[in-house]
């Protein structure tokens, strides 16, 4: 049963019990990420994140690690470009302890200034760990070209500038008035009684305040197809083709799961039968989605050798539109239909995907779901959906291109991206 309070000043409890759990996972989420960010300040959200475990009026950082250490539990966070995430997850009998931890972290931290000089060195390594990763930092860079000269375009990371120019009262500043009441979600999924965890994070909770208003975004799309090649010496070569997607509440969304995972969601999909079955190209090829609150892309990845760059990028294009051009076979739709419903009902095992599952729809939908109405949605979707969705998103003139490697002697223009 999932239950749901909303305190007078916004800040939203929501849980869902499953009483044959022996785990809780409690989260502590903020409805602010980095594109809510100053372009000066650029990363400063993910830094604050980094600084919730350093310190609070009551515990010192290492108290911090080695109480959630006693309580053999898993205290974490991640930042989003749209949330920010603190949560912890513990066995049933420890939650009273873990919510007093996550409060206290999240309300009282002292953010001393040695430890902001510390931390911003660990930030900084952290970005060259990514730029020293390419297969995430293709992502990265993707993401950043396909939204650029938007805030939604920044690096969740930062930049070495920004972080470095990070000052302890641009921190405080941004924490004060960014972590808005109304835009807190409490969520714990797992062996939870909803009263308890009320009775614990109403009286913590209920005083917080902040007159921050966001800015109303105008979130636009690339005018014109677009490629970006990237020079690297490295063995592979490493491609993203992405085109334009959907909001993550359109109410297409469950037609755009079996899209994606017909086209690259799994062993069976289109693009691992076509790049890696039969042809040997590639070890790793899948698609994705990334869904914002207004926008959204479609990407398909894929790292192979640099002579068969071309024809991987020809096959997936070949791939994408296939479905715009032919409707899907009832059995390859009834396949994918299932390889979803199963993985839905597979998460609800999980009291981490459950807490998350709670949370994003507090956000992004406002309200709960259950688990029947997504299944049902699934069983909703037809070949002609499908159809219909993919001519509205994959076109030659939305197609967006990231290529690394050793690319200088390929000859990539965006004369060749067409669907």
């Amino acid at each position: 049963m999932i239950n749901t309070t909303t305190l007078d000043n916004g800040v939203r409890i929501v849980t869902q019990n499953i009483g044959y759990m022996h785990t809780v996972t409690t989260g502590i989420w903020v409805a602010n990420g980095t594109r809510h960010e100053a372009h000066e300040d650029n990363g400063v959200a993910h830094f604050i994140e980094h600084m919730l475990f350093k310190g609070t009026k009551c515990r010192n950082a290492h108290q911090i690690t080695r109480e959630i250490d006693s309580m053999g539990g898993i205290l974490n966070a991640f930042t989003g470009h749209e949330y920010v995430c603190y949560y912890a997850k513990v066995l049933a009998k420890f939650l009273p302890r873990a919510a007093d931890l996550l409060a206290d972290i999240f309300l009282n931290s002292t953010f001393p200034l040695d430890e902001i000089e510390r931390e911003r060195k660990v930030v900084l390594q952290e970005i060259k760990m990514r730029d020293d990763a390419p297969d995430e930092y293709i992502h990265d860079r993707f993401h950043q070209n396909f939204w650029r000269g938007q805030r939604l375009g920044m690096p969740v990371l930062g930049s070495e500038e920004t972080v470095s120019g990070l000052s302890r009262t641009s921190i405080l500043a941004h924490k004060n008035s960014r972590y808005r009441p109304q835009d807190i979600v409490i969520a714990a999924a797992g062996n939870v009684q909803h009263n308890e965890l009320v009775a614990i994070m109403a009286p913590l909770f209920s005083g917080i305040s902040s007159n921050w208003q966001p800015e109303l975004f105008d979130t636009t799309f690339p005018s014109n197809k677009e490629v970006n090649l990237i020079e690297r010496e490295m063995e592979q070569t490493l491609v993203c083709l992405g085109t334009r997607s959907l909001r993550y509440d359109h109410q297409d969304r469950y037609t755009l799961f079996l899209l994606t995972t017909i086209l690259g969601g799994g062993m069976s999909s289109r693009l691992f039968q076509e790049i890696r079955e039969k042809k040997g190209l590639a070890y790793s090829v899948y698609s994705y989605i990334i869904s914002h609150a207004d926008s959204g892309a479609l990407v398909v990845y894929a790292g192979t050798e640099k002579n068969h760059c071309l024809e991987v990028i020809d096959i997936a294009q070949r791939e994408m539109a296939r479905l715009v051009n032919e409707e899907v076979h009832q059995d390859e739709l009834d396949a994918a239909r299932e390889q979803l419903k199963g993985k839905t009902l597979m998460s609800l095992e999980s009291s981490d995907s459950l807490m998350t599952r709670l949370a994003k729809n507090e956000i992004y939908l406002q309200k709960q779901q259950s688990v029947e109405d997504v299944l049902a949605n699934y069983d909703a979707v037809s070949s002609t959906d499908i159809q219909r969705v993919s001519r509205e998103l994959i076109r030659s003139e939305y197609l967006h291109l990231e290529v690394m490697g050793q690319v200088a002697d390929l000859g990539i223009s965006p004369g060749m991206l067409a669907v």
